[in-house]
């Protein structure tokens, strides 16, 4: 038996390695869950492609959002957006347990998997990582962005 079950979503292929190690420690410090989120350029807020995660001061998440979340309303120069990242580490019985939750309508409205352990009660830790997220794979574009560099990278290891 594993204590800790790490998921990376298949359209997340350049995801960090602080990500991943961000996400295992998030449950091995005490969260049934844990994710990672990187800093988001406030001009990308508005894609909904990117999935904005708003967090509390003690690491866990408040919400997951399509939209721009938080809100700066009068423009306040010191909101910062945080991109959810594809990455997920569980103990086994909070995996257990989130496929046997039903779904919450939130869910359904946003096209998040995580918010339905979030707002069933479950914690999700996020670890926050500096710089942006790595490009992930959500329109067409991002499949050519992304096999660029995959083949740029590729050429940089090959003799």
């Amino acid at each position: 038996m594993f204590d800790v079950i790490l998921n990376v979503q298949g359209d997340e292929p350049l995801v960090a390695v602080d990500a991943l190690h961000g996400a295992v420690a998030r449950v091995r410090s005490g969260d049934p869950i844990g994710t990672a989120a990187g800093d988001l350029d406030r001009s990308l807020a508005g894609d909904p492609n990117r999935v904005k995660v708003v967090v509390a001061a003690h690491g866990r998440a408040i919400y997951f959002s399509r939209a721009p979340i938080p809100f700066h309303r009068d423009n306040a120069s010191d909101v910062r957006y945080h991109q959810h990242v594809g990455v997920y580490a569980y103990t086994p019985e909070a995996l257990a347990r989130w496929v046997r939750l039903a779904p919450v309508p939130e869910e359904r409205w946003e096209q998040l998997e995580q918010l339905r352990p979030l707002l069933h009660g479950m914690p999700i830790g996020v670890a926050l990582f500096p710089g942006p997220a790595a490009p992930g794979v959500d329109t067409a574009d991002d499949l050519r962005t992304v096999a660029t560099q995959l083949t740029r990278q590729l050429r940089e290891v090959s003799p």
